[in-house]
């Protein structure tokens, strides 16, 4: 009993690990630091530029450790991430339509890499978004990472 009580007690530490899992997030200052560990001793690897989304998998209070579009992981401080959602867009480039149906009015299109706030949550397979430039209209999931 005393091993099952053991074994509960770390499930429950975990929980708030486990449950961020999956979570997307977004960088919130201009440039953010990743580094190979969860320090500032740490070896830099690269910079991601605010508003790029990341998905979040393991906090551990002052650092996260998050995944790039690419696969990569590294660790970020917290404070220098957001929960305002964002996406990116992954193809050559992604029609945004003006509602979310193929057959409507194409509202304008974005290039790879571009990186979209998110208005609404996805249904159906399409995302309300909107361009840094104010445009807003409906992209589909498949063409996008980040939620």
């Amino acid at each position: 009993m005393q091993l099952r009580t053991k074994w509960l007690f770390g499930i429950f530490l975990l929980m708030p690990l486990l449950a961020l899992a999956g979570e997307y997030r977004s960088i919130s200052v201009p440039k953010a630091i990743l580094y190979d560990t969860p320090s500032l001793l740490g070896k830099k690897q690269f910079v991601l530029s605010q508003h790029y989304p990341v998905e979040v998998l393991v906090n551990l209070g002052d650092w996260v450790k998050v995944r790039d579009q690419l696969g990569g992981l590294n660790w970020v401080e917290n404070k220098n991430i957001t929960t305002k959602p964002t996406v990116l867009i992954t193809g050559e480039q992604a029609e945004i339509k003006q509602t979310a149906d193929i057959n409507s009015t194409l509202v304008f299109t974005a290039q790879k890499d571009v990186v979209l706030d998110v208005l609404e949550p996805a249904k159906n397979g399409w995302v309300k978004v909107k361009h840094a430039g104010g445009l807003a209209g409906y992209v589909q999931t498949s063409a996008i990472w980040g939620l």
